[in-house]
C-alpha cells in the first residue's frame, strides 16, 4: 500500500471541495483500477476560508498570507506534497512554493499541458482576478494559440459564480451556463479552459460544440499521477 498523504487546501469556494475530491477518486479508478476502500490514497484536506469577493478587488498581501498559512498548516501535518484546486490563488504560485517544503502542484501548468499541438480558438473562463493576471493567457499564446476574448461574457462569469456560491438555483446557473455557451459558439471558439473551480458544476449541464478543459480535472489527474509516482520511489 502506498503510505503517502495527499494535502489538499481547498475551500475556496467552499462549494468546490467536495467534488474536487470526487475527481480524485475517480482519477484513482481510472489510472490504477482502485476498487476497496484500502486502495484509495490517504488525503488531509484542509477546506480554507479566504478573503474573496466576486464583486470587489482582492486584498492580495492578506489573500496570500491567508494561503500561505494555511499550507504551512497543512505541511505540518505530514503530507508529502499539496495541490490546491483553486486558480486564483495561483497568482501566488510561486511564493506559496517557497513557503512550504514538501512540493506545490501547479494547477496553470496541468491545465495547458491539456491543450493540443495544433493551433486553436481559445478563451477562458474564471474570476476577475485571474483572468487579470495573465497566468493562462500568457501559455495560450506561448504554445501557438489564439486567445478569444470579450468582455461582456466576464460580467456574465462573474454572475454565474456568485449564484454558485450563494444559492443552488440550478434552474438559474443553467441559464446563465446556456447563455454564456451561446456568446461563446458566436466567435467559433474550439476549447474553453475552465479556470475556476466553482463552475465545474454547470459544466455537463448541456451539451455544447466545443470542448472544455476543466483546471479541477487537469489538477485531480496531476495529484493521482503524483501519488503513484511516490509509490515507484
Amino acid at each position: 500500500m502506498n503510505d503517502c498523504t495527499i494535502g489538499i487546501l481547498a475551500g475556496m469556494g467552499p462549494r468546490s471541495t467536495a467534488p474536487f475530491i470526487d475527481l480524485v477518486v475517480n482519477e484513482c479508478q481510472l489510472q490504477y483500477g482502485a476498487k476497496y476502500d484500502e486502495e484509495f490514497p490517504k488525503m488531509m484536506i484542509y477546506s480554507l476560508p479566504t478573503p474573496f469577493f466576486i464583486d470587489r478587488p482582492i486584498n492580495h498581501d492578506l489573500m496570500k498570507k491567508t494561503i500561505t498559512k494555511g499550507l504551512q498548516e497543512l505541511e505540518s501535518t505530514g503530507v508529502n506534497f499539496i495541490a490546491v484546486p483553486c486558480n486564483t490563488a495561483h497568482i501566488y504560485y510561486s511564493e506559496l512554493k517557497a513557503s512550504v517544503q514538501v512540493p506545490l502542484l501547479n494547477i496553470v501548468e496541468e491545465t495547458l499541458k491539456n491543450l493540443p499541438v495544433v493551433s486553436q480558438r481559445v478563451t477562458l473562463f474564471s474570476t476577475s482576478s485571474t483572468f487579470e493576471s495573465d497566468i493562462y493567457q500568457k501559455g495560450i499564446q506561448k504554445a501557438g494559440h489564439k486567445f478569444i476574448f470579450k468582455q461582456e461574457w466576464q460580467s456574465t462569469i462573474n454572475n454565474l459564480i456568485q449564484c454558485i456560491k450563494t444559492n443552488k438555483n440550478d434552474d438559474q446557473n443553467k441559464r446563465l451556463w446556456e447563455n454564456l455557451i451561446k456568446q461563446v459558439n458566436q466567435e467559433f471558439i474550439d476549447y474553453i479552459i475552465i479556470a475556476c473551480t466553482d463552475l465545474n458544476v454547470v459544466v455537463d449541464l448541456l451539451t455544447a460544440p466545443v470542448h472544455f478543459i476543466d483546471s479541477s480535472k487537469c489538477l485531480a489527474s496531476a495529484v493521482v499521477k503524483k501519488y503513484l509516482e511516490s509509490a515507484n520511489k
